[in-house]
């Protein structure tokens, strides 16, 4: 296993801008997301906004073979969906996850859009995965552990009644896309990696409806509930701080409709 990376100010300052400009991605497409239009077409909208605009590299083109600039993915989708000639429809819910490269640093995020107007279930599984998610990041600070982010997401999942995902996870991440430490999205209190003032990791969890099990297709991509409920994922890089969090994904237009996640600097 890599050692984990500590920050000085300076990485973590070429950090701040990869993460910012990955939030700008989202925020710039979300107008875009809406009934009829093609996966592919908001996959174009991301790139050409990050190479025209942002001057800055599509980190996931190419990686391990990945054809596109985003992975959407749809309703049962959790993860790693190939954008395509899928249209969206009214209903339909859909995470959107980018990575760019900005003079060698990456910046990683995702998150959900309603298409139209999702049921009960869907929206409450999306807003129940960002509190998840936010009580995850609010767990961070030195001398807390991993386990003790896992368990605050799996807590606030397993109370509405929510499964986690646990075959993908959150990472480390700068100058690698993947890096270490993994950021299990379950586990227990004071348990596993201890933190410490400069590590920069994403938190990512990925909730289902139904069960935990996932299936992949053939695609060698795709990651799908096995049951067909649908699931939703929210993705923040933080970093740790002398006195817990700093998040390195704000997006631009602050967090609208959803509870703020308070900063601790």
């Amino acid at each position: 296993m890599r050692k984990v990376k500590l920050r000085n100010a300076a990485e973590i300052a070429q950090a701040r801008v990869a993460g910012q400009l990955a939030a700008e991605v989202l925020h710039v497409v979300a107008e875009h997301v809406k009934a009829g239009v093609t996966t592919d077409e908001l996959d174009r909208i991301c790139h050409d906004h990050i190479v025209k605009v942002q001057q800055a590299t599509p980190a996931n083109i190419g990686y391990h073979g990945f054809p596109k600039t985003i992975c959407s993915s749809v309703n049962d989708v959790i993860c790693h969906g190939i954008p395509g000639g899928q249209v969206l429809k009214d209903g339909d819910i859909i995470n959107i996850d980018v990575a760019v490269i900005k003079d060698g640093w990456y910046g990683d995020c995702s998150r959900m859009y309603f298409v139209g107007s999702p049921n009960a279930t869907a929206r409450k599984l999306v807003n129940t995965t960002y509190e998840a998610m936010c009580a995850g990041i609010r767990a961070v600070r030195p001398g807390a552990t991993l386990g003790d982010v896992g368990h605050a997401i799996q807590t606030v999942a397993q109370r509405d009644g929510f499964s986690v995902v646990r075959e993908y996870c959150g990472h480390g991440i700068g100058t690698i896309y993947h890096d270490e430490p993994q950021v299990l999205h379950y586990g227990q209190r004071n348990s596993g990696l201890p933190l410490k003032e400069g590590m920069i990791f994403t938190i990512e969890p990925m909730l289902n409806a139904g069960k935990r099990h996932t299936r992949q297709l053939d695609d060698g991509w795709t990651v799908l509930t096995a049951d067909g409920s649908l699931s939703a994922q929210w993705e923040h890089m933080v970093v740790v701080t002398a006195k817990g969090y700093e998040i390195l994904t704000p997006w631009p237009e602050g967090c609208g409709d959803y509870p703020s996640i308070a900063t601790r600097n």
